[in-house]
């Protein structure tokens, strides 16, 4: 399993996956709002989303558990 993390500090600004979903290296899984750029959180490697960490509008820290690919 693939613990999937922020590397920029923002808010949740879509959810492009859910739970039991197939997902493909380079997939994006969520879409993270900062300084008015829009930076996706994509999947290391191909698999399935086992967990989603986050909600949209949640404020995430840099490093922050996004999701889990397995």
């Amino acid at each position: 399993m693939a613990k999937v993390r922020t590397e920029v500090a923002g808010n949740v600004w879509k959810v492009e996956v859910v739970v039991g979903q197939m997902v493909a290296a380079g997939d994006v899984l969520v879409i993270i709002e900062s300084m008015k750029m829009e930076i996706p959180v994509e999947a290391p490697a191909s698999g399935i989303v086992a967990a989603i960490g986050v909600a949209v509008g949640e404020p995430v820290a840099e490093g922050a558990f996004i999701a889990e690919v397995g």
